[in-house]
């Protein structure tokens, strides 16, 4: 029960500004191409912004006092974390963002360091999935994935050792219930892509 009210009491602190649209001076901002956040939250009906950097990520894990093998995973696994950043903007209509505005973001994290893990196009609903990871020495160390729907556009960059598993476990903090989504569904455009792959291969065994 105490670990309940303490998840509570930070989920309260954390949520408490995050409905409302937050000026600058207010939250760290996303490390991305500058005008963009701005402009895109100027702009939008609704805008959640979460913003935890590693003291906030510290405070969580210390409050986390579950003993179960779940709180003691989450734990750790926050421990490790160095950020993480989430951006929600909904639009009343579409087209109240650009084209462009999505590629910069994307091109911010085309790098050698960032490697692509899903890229989906859907013309047809003018949807697109990017998810990026930051490999270093061959583990995982970052996360960033990018979420376009014709009134909605989500932006997640997590920062430190972790895997596209664990943002399952982050879902439960405070905040990052968007995480839960946002992991649901990049499994379902791996999984989309891994079905692709199936009927390639069968085609091409018939050839």
């Amino acid at each position: 029960m105490r670990n309940r009210i303490l998840t509570f009491v930070f989920a309260a602190v954390l949520a408490g500004p995050i409905s409302a649209r937050m000026a600058p001076a207010q939250t760290e901002q996303l490390p991305a191409p500058s005008p963009i956040e701005k402009d895109l939250a100027a702009r939008a009906s609704d805008v959640t912004e979460v913003t935890l950097g590693k003291n906030m990520l510290a405070f969580a894990a210390k409050i986390m006092n579950g003993k179960d093998d779940d709180d003691v995973a989450t734990r750790k696994l926050i421990e490790g974390l160095e950020g993480i950043y989430v951006r929600e903007y909904e639009f009343d209509k579409p087209g109240e963002f650009s084209a462009d505005e999505v590629d910069q973001l994307r091109k911010y994290f085309e790098t050698s360091e960032w490697s692509p893990m899903v890229k989906e196009r859907e013309r047809k609903n003018n949807e697109s999935t990017d998810v990026m990871v930051k490999l270093v020495n061959g583990e995982s160390h970052g996360i960033f994935i990018l979420s376009v729907e014709p009134k909605e556009l989500t932006i997640v960059l997590i920062l430190g050792p972790i895997k596209m598993d664990d943002l399952g476990r982050l879902k439960g903090v405070g905040g990052l219930s968007v995480l839960g989504d946002v992991a649901r569904d990049a499994d379902k455009v791996k999984e989309k892509g891994k079905d692709k792959d199936k009927v390639t291969d069968k085609k091409g065994g018939g050839q």
